[in-house]
């Protein structure tokens, strides 16, 4: 019987940002329970010299970096999908087409006189 540990992965995954919170976090506490201390320093002081540039590399995170994966397939292939959506829909009604409408003609007084027929 395997266990999951057991498991080949496929690809190595690198750690998680909570794992490495905790990583440093267990680190923090070994140094002070060896007898290290934590001093206060002000906001806005920084270990670099004035002048100097700190090095490009995130220490935190060894892994190297990942190629990006281009997306220009997945996004023709989401488009042929929403057009394959769109196309299955109903079609939409049509505005009527000019249809004619009887109207009432009116004298001086208010009276209806006759009917007329208008085109909209």
């Amino acid at each position: 019987m395997r266990r999951k540990q057991d498991k080949p992965s496929r690809q190595e995954r690198p750690p998680s940002k909570a794992a490495l919170r905790q990583e440093l976090e267990q680190a923090t506490r070994q140094f002070l329970n060896k007898g290290g201390e934590v001093q206060s320093v002000p906001t806005g002081t920084s270990a670099w010299e004035p002048g100097t540039r700190p090095p490009p590399t995130r220490p935190l995170f060894n892994e190297p970096r990942t190629e990006r994966t281009p997306v220009t397939e997945v996004v023709a292939t989401i488009e042929a999908r929403r057009e394959a959506m769109r196309s299955r829909r109903k079609p939409k009604r049509k505005p009527r087409s000019q249809r004619s409408r009887r109207q009432v003609i009116y004298d001086d007084f208010g009276e209806p006189r006759r009917h007329v027929w208008v085109d909209d």
